[in-house]
């Protein structure tokens, strides 16, 4: 079939090809420079190790050289998480600014105008970021530079046009302020938002919204699936307060144990489920006691 001397197959990859332009943008022209301390090294390295180990950091050498993201469909491509490293041939931080960083956390664009959907953290208040940018900045063992490299990203044109699909990255909002520790539940929220925990104990990584996340499909009610070992599929918990198929029944106690030393009262949590053991008591404690105040919903989440 042809329309107008085109095929169908050649208007479908020109639909394409225009949708993955929609992820390249305008970089920032900022020239923020972090500032550094002992304390902000602590913090930081307690930050990164919460929010970007997850991904980035490769257990077997004890480095954030990045790992393979087997969660994305191959038909998507292969995606790897960056290395974050002072490697100078394979790593981000020696080739970024101290303000590139702070636009790609904030907004989800590269330094080349790349648009990683997955990579916004739009409300995370400016100390925060700060402190993340001297830890990857600092000798740490972790951060050291490591040639070593995972694999190389690159997204088919159908994992480029899903990007352009995912929307427009997030507005840059600076000034933001990291809750008091004195207000537990406002804490919380933050935590929940920018430790990430709404990204797996929603409904769908698709369906994420990271401007508003108690808008996200499915909020912390679970269901959300990834590859565990042997590429098994794991589920993600409902954390809500509901009693019978949430943390309803947690006593603070438990969900610390659980949250730090990943033993829930019921069973061993799994990968990719962490041990968050670089999040304070004080902290874990303020994203109970946010929990515990969002609508309690009922649904079943099975584990094997």
């Amino acid at each position: 079939m042809k329309y107008k001397g085109l095929t169908v197959t050649s208007l479908i990859l020109a639909i394409i090809v225009i949708i993955s332009c929609k992820t390249h943008f305008e970089t920032t022209k900022s020239d923020y420079k972090a500032v550094a301390s002992t304390a902000n090294f602590e913090h930081g390295k307690n930050l990164v190790f919460s929010i970007c180990a997850g991904c980035h950091y490769n257990r077997g050498v004890k480095k954030f050289i990045g790992n393979p993201i087997h969660d994305v469909p191959g038909i998507a491509g292969k995606v790897y998480s960056a290395n974050l490293t002072h490697s100078k041939t394979n790593g981000i931080a020696p080739k970024y600014s101290d303000a590139q960083l702070k636009y790609l956390l904030k907004t989800g664009i590269s330094k080349d105008g790349r648009f990683m959907a997955y990579m916004l953290r739009p409300n995370m208040a400016d100390e925060d970021i700060n402190d993340i940018i001297v830890y990857l900045r600092s000798d740490d063992q972790a951060v050291s530079a490591a040639d070593t490299t995972v694999g190389l990203t690159h997204y088919s044109l159908i994992g480029k046009a899903y990007l352009g699909f995912k929307g427009d990255p997030a507005p840059y909002k600076n000034g933001i302020k990291r809750p008091s520790g004195n207000d537990p539940v406002a804490l919380g929220k933050y935590l929940v938002d920018n430790v990430g925990c709404y990204h797996c104990h929603s409904k769908s990584l698709k369906a994420l919204n990271s401007i508003t996340p108690e808008k996200t499909k499915g909020y912390l009610a679970g269901g959300a699936t990834f590859k565990g070992a042997q590429g098994m599929e794991i589920a993600a918990s409902n954390i809500t307060p509901d009693k019978n198929s949430g943390i309803g029944s947690y006593t603070r106690e438990d969900f610390r144990k659980a949250v730090k030393d990943g033993q829930s009262p019921t069973r061993k949590l799994k990968p990719p489920m962490e041990k968050f053991e670089y999040l304070s008591d004080k902290e874990v404690d303020a994203i109970y006691a946010y929990l515990i105040t969002v609508p309690a919903k009922y649904h079943v989440v099975k584990h094997l």
